[in-house]
Order: C-alpha cells, then sequence, then structure tokens
C-alpha cells in the first residue's frame, strides 16, 4: 500500500507519516511504503492520488495546506473536497508566535501595539503556502496591524534569519523552534491554537488577545474518491485504533502535536470548513503560488 506526501522526507509530517505507516504494517500485516512527492504545495501529491485507483490502495497524507491550496491555486486540475475522500484525523500540530530578543514585545497585545506603532517596519518570516503564511495573514486581518511578509521556502532558514534578528516576528511549527525557546534564544509570545497547549501550558493562547483567533496545522488521510465505503471504514478503524496506543500517543506528544481521531465525516467537515476559513484568508491577502 501506498500512502503518497506531498513533502520532502525528514521534516514534521514526513515524520508523522512513517509513525503510523509502520504501526498500519504491524497491525495488518502488510507493507505501507511511504511515497515522497514534494512540490507545489503538495498539490503534485494530491494529483497522484486523485487519478490513481480508487482500490484502497493508495493513500494521501492530507495536511491544512490542502485546503489553503483550494484558493491560493487558481487552476487546479481536481477540487480536493470532492476528489479526495476523506479517512480519518491524524494530528494536530498548535502553531507559536515568537519574536526575536531585539523585539520589546512580552506579549500578543504588546507586540500589537509595537507594530501599530511601526508600520510597514515589522518583517514576519513566512513559509508561502502553508499556515505558518495564512497565521500571519490572519493576524493581520483580525487585528489591523501592518507586516511585511518575507517568504521563505523552508521554515530551517526563515528561524536563522528570525534568530539573527534580520526578521522580527514568525509563526511556525512548535516543534521548529521549541529548541530555540528553551535555549532562551527566541521569545515565545503565543500558541496560535484554540487552547492551551499541553506542552506548554502556561504560555497563552493568541485567541486570549485577539478572540476568534485559531490558525493550527493538522494531518490526516484521504484516498481517491469512490473508493468503497467498507475499505474506508476499515482504514479509519485501524488509523483510530494507532492513535489510541499510548506509545504513538507519547511520541505525538514529544512532536508537540495531540491525536486527532475522527470518524471519516468528522475528518470531511473539517476539511469543509477549513477550506472555507482559509479562503478568507487568502482572498484578503492577495497571495499567490511563488
Amino acid at each position: 500500500m501506498r500512502v503518497i506526501i506531498g513533502f520532502a522526507p525528514g521534516g514534521g509530517v514526513d515524520i508523522v507519516a512513517r509513525l503510523i505507516g509502520q504501526r498500519l504494517s504491524e497491525r495488518l500485516r502488510q507493507p505501507f511504503i511511504i511515497e515522497n512527492r514534494p512540490g507545489a504545495g503538495s498539490t503534485i501529491a494530491a494529483e497522484a492520488v486523485v487519478g490513481a485507483p480508487a482500490d484502497g490502495y493508495t493513500l494521501f497524507w492530507a495536511t491544512s495546506a490542502n485546503a489553503i491550496n483550494a484558493t491560493l491555486y487558481n487552476n487546479l486540475s481536481y477540487n480536493f473536497v470532492r476528489d479526495i475522500a476523506p479517512v480519518a484525523g491524524v494530528i494536530r500540530l498548535p502553531n507559536v508566535m515568537e519574536v526575536n530578543l531585539l523585539v520589546p514585545a512580552k506579549t500578543v497585545s504588546e507586540f500589537i501595539a509595537y507594530a501599530k506603532a511601526n508600520p510597514g517596519k515589522v518583517n514576519v518570516a513566512t513559509v508561502s503556502g502553508t499556515t505558518l503564511y495564512m497565521a500571519g495573514e490572519l493576524f493581520m486581518m483580525m487585528t489591523g496591524v501592518n507586516m511585511v511578509q518575507v517568504p521563505y521556502r523552508g521554515a530551517a532558514a526563515a528561524v536563522t534569519d528570525l534568530l539573527a534578528g534580520e526578521m522580527q516576528v514568525m509563526f511556525d511549527i512548535l516543534t521548529g523552534s521549541m529548541q530555540y525557546i528553551k535555549a532562551g534564544r527566541l521569545r515565545l509570545l503565543a500558541v496560535t491554537s484554540a487552547a492551551r497547549s499541553e506542552a506548554l501550558p502556561d504560555i497563552p493562547t493568541v485567541s486570549e488577545s485577539v478572540p476568534g483567533y485559531e490558525a493550527s496545522s493538522w494531518n490526516g488521510v484521504g484516498v481517491p474518491r469512490n473508493t468503497p465505503a467498507e475499505i474506508v471504514a476499515k482504514l479509519n478503524a485501524e488509523i483510530n485504533a494507532a492513535l489510541a496506543d499510548p506509545n504513538i500517543k507519547a511520541r505525538l506528544a514529544d512532536l508537540g502535536g495531540a491525536p486527532m481521531p475522527m470518524k471519516p465525516a468528522e475528518f470531511g467537515a473539517l476539511v469543509v470548513t477549513e477550506t472555507e476559513k482559509w479562503a478568507k484568508v487568502v482572498k484578503f491577502s492577495g497571495a499567490k503560488p511563488d
């Protein structure tokens, strides 16, 4: 069985996919081969799955990027909501809002005041076509602050420039910055999830200062549409069983995330809601793919 993901080996998405794939291999006594097809914000991988036979042997590792791409790309050859059948949720990952140590703000409210006092002079390091980019756009849309989005091809390079003081703020996946936060090299202002992170219970959410703000990342599994319902149900049961395993839960917690077990309909509803939400932010930002 193939699990196609739209990102390069070694990153957070790849790590989670291999973790779950290995457990499914053990449970179903069948190899799950992780196939990396990076590029174009994972649209290349999605196209490959949409065109695959609907026999349950090709799975798509869906992420929040796919909900963004639905509006970000004008000429997709597929409709993600229509052409990828939802199977199961896997993990939700909070993003963090962080600044370099030269920025005087210690809280989100102080940062908003700082940014409004310095319009167009606050650079936000980001990664195009991801929730990291859209988190900054959503923040600007909801607060009225004016920041300059500086896109990078990868989060690692963005964090490097944030550490160097060339960028003032960044919205990053928790796992990407945790080592620098713990070392006192970056200042963590807030997490972007709706609720506080279990990994950082003392850190406030952005929504505590900006009511209604939420911009977490998620992973899930889909298959080509028209895949038989009994196959979808079987895969859903096995994925949810894997997520209930204490060892899997602990590993996901180490990555800064929480299991996201869902029935197919629940995961499908999440995809629809996220697609509608990010469509508004993409249109507000005027963002275009690189």
